[in-house]
């Protein structure tokens, strides 16, 4: 007779984010706990479980199962000796009333389960994977836009749901931990639409609070992004020295030994804080290392969504860019937004953005005023004055030009379309 499968069980592990790998592991660690003696479950007996193979796990198993998940043995499926079948599955509550929803992009509230269950609501990896998707629009809505005050009170918004959530229900502790987890993202979304806007003492108060979650999640993928950020943070605002500092947390955590990509990131912006820092001979080194590092690592390798969302070959040339730009260098700073302008993904608008602003200010700086005016005016109007970070390379061109090349047939152009685009000289 065709053994039937443990459904139930399936149910739980997709609901809770459980391969057969990691609940054997969840369940040997219980096991250790109950017992002083560590489990010697694998993949295969939790795989033996689902397909019906193993009805009715040892006394020592159950309990451990039953604690980790604080269901009994029974409720997960498993059916006792003697017994020919599993009970019947409980009837799936409502979702619409087990749920918890972000709501939309400017409130992020929540809707709670129905009060009329006297029964505390189990909150899954479902709910998580809804806070991830608004984690993916504000990623992309940063790459956008990016720098402006909005972005930074959604991804607060979120942070303080995925945090709501924690309070509204029952959950295991991986869920929890993938919960603090997306908390900190979002701070660190919000921590960085603070430095993209200039808005300094925001983002460190961002910083601290995403710094406090991802340590309550445990998960290094954030913590290296949060510490990465500081040390753009700190590069933004002239202080190299606190910037290799932070950056230099990053580089240290042990993702960087388990995925090169990491490790790329890593020395890529300590390229650029090295670059402002006038160390030339260092900052090429830290280049030669990041893209080696980036070319070492393996393209099919999972990472976070915000990692996949903007590291790659054009942002790595990017922050070559900053930092030859710091260094005075602007052939080179020249050949890498070339290089960067021909890899940028469509959606990368604020990227372009900059890039062709800094292109623009190498090109100037080479004697080319002429192309540098092109350039310039190729800025999309939308990111010229609403990103502030763009705004003010811009009027760091318009000085530099009416400086260097004074009445020229350039430094009139400039000044004609920036009064007529903008009603400014932006100088």
């Amino acid at each position: 007779m065709e053994q039937a499968r443990n459904e139930a069980l399936e149910a739980w592990m997709r609901e809770h984010g459980y391969s057969s790998n990691s609940l054997a592991e969840a369940v040997n660690t219980t096991l250790a706990s109950l017992t002083g003696k560590h489990g010697g479950l694998d993949g295969s007996s939790v795989r033996d479980w689902k397909a019906g193979r193993v009805r009715w796990p040892k006394s020592a198993t159950r309990a451990a199962l039953e604690q980790l998940t604080g269901l009994p043995a029974a409720d997960l499926g498993f059916v006792p000796r003697g017994q020919t079948s599993q009970p019947p599955v409980p009837p799936q509550e409502d979702p619409m009333k087990r749920r918890l929803f972000v709501s939309g992009v400017t409130s992020a509230a929540l809707t709670a389960a129905s009060p009329a269950s006297s029964a505390p609501r189990s909150i899954g990896m479902s709910d998580v994977e809804r806070l991830q998707q608004r984690f993916a629009d504000v990623v992309a809505s940063d790459h956008r836009h990016g720098g402006q005050l909005g972005i930074e009170q959604k991804a607060s918004a979120l942070a303080d749901a995925a945090l709501a959530l924690q309070e509204s229900g029952n959950a295991t502790q991986r869920v929890r931990s993938y919960l603090y987890g997306c908390a900190a993202a979002f701070r660190s979304s919000a921590m960085w639409a603070a430095i993209d806007g200039r808005r300094f003492d925001e983002a460190i108060q961002h910083m601290r609070e995403a710094q406090a979650l991802a340590e309550m999640a445990g998960d290094g993928a954030i913590k290296f992004r949060i510490w990465s950020h500081a040390g753009a943070m700190y590069r933004h605002m002239g202080r190299p020295t606190q910037a290799l500092a932070a950056n230099n947390v990053a580089r240290q955590l042990h993702i960087n030994r388990r995925d090169p990509m990491f490790a790329s990131l890593g020395l890529a912006r300590q390229m650029a804080i090295l670059g402002a820092a006038g160390d030339h001979t260092a900052a090429r080194r830290a280049y030669d290392e990041a893209q080696g590092a980036m070319d070492r690592a393996d393209p099919d390798e999972y990472r976070p969504v915000w990692l996949n969302a903007f590291y790659d070959q054009a942002e790595l040339d990017s922050l070559a860019l900053s930092a030859y730009m710091s260094l005075r260098d602007y052939e080179k700073a020249e050949y890498h937004a070339y290089r960067c302008l021909s890899g940028l993904r469509s959606h990368m608008r604020r990227s372009k953005a900059i890039t062709t602003a800094r292109l623009a200010r190498s090109q100037l700086e080479q004697g080319a005023s002429e192309s540098a005016t092109r350039t310039a005016m190729s800025v999309s109007i939308d990111a010229a004055t609403q990103h502030p970070r763009v705004a003010l390379m811009l009027r760091d061109f318009g000085v530099r030009i009416n400086d260097i090349v004074p009445g020229s047939t350039a430094a009139d152009t400039w000044t004609e379309y920036a009064q007529a685009t903008w009603g400014t000289t932006l100088a």
